[in-house]
């Protein structure tokens, strides 16, 4: 049983939304001057927090397919850089560094989202700002796709495993996103 009637939702209804959650994310983390996007795919929404709000982007990608052919730097010596690694294992970022740490459309495509979680908890700095941004059980994406997906209750219990603190699941879009903050303790 779907959570909202999806019949009056098009099939694209994703990519015409993208825009807007892509506005959204870049509101969220504003403040953030250097952000960790995990499963970036093409590195867009990094390239629009970059060019948009001046951020210094790392994103990471287990296939570099779809990456853009060279770094992206921007006048004011922002920068994009994607790298092929998996987000289980950010071995190449120290503890503590990053401001904040992104996945859009991607935790539900990993292998171990656990580890990926407990890894971007390491590298925020105290008092960082995680973002997941997902698609929902019972979602317009669950029937188009037939993946699995989370619900909110079990994608903030799996934050809160990995640590974060002050999580605070929501469900927008017609309920067909899930939106998910939590922070990495001052302590």
């Amino acid at each position: 049983m779907y959570v909202t009637s999806t019949e009056n939702l098009p099939d694209n209804f994703y990519d015409k939304i993208k825009p807007r959650l892509y506005e959204r994310v870049g509101r969220e983390l504003r403040l953030a001057h250097c952000v960790l996007d995990l499963g970036c795919g093409a590195c867009e929404l990094a390239q629009y927090l970059c060019e948009t709000y001046r951020q210094e982007i790392i994103g990471v990608d287990i296939s570099a397919n779809s990456f853009p052919n060279q770094p992206r730097i921007n006048k004011n010596t922002q920068f994009v850089r994607c790298i092929r690694k998996d987000a289980a294992r950010l071995d190449f970022i120290q503890n503590e560094t990053m401001d904040a740490v992104i996945m859009f459309w991607a935790l539900h495509e990993m292998k171990n989202p656990q580890a990926v979680l407990e890894e971007a908890h390491r590298v925020l700095r105290p008092g960082g700002k995680v973002l997941v941004v997902e698609f929902p059980r019972n979602s317009l994406a669950q029937k188009i796709w037939d993946e699995n997906y989370y619900t909110s209750k079990e994608l903030a219990n799996s934050l809160r495993k990995a640590g974060f603190e002050d999580i605070h699941p929501q469900r927008i879009e017609h309920k067909q996103i899930l939106w998910v903050t939590g922070f990495r303790s001052n302590s």
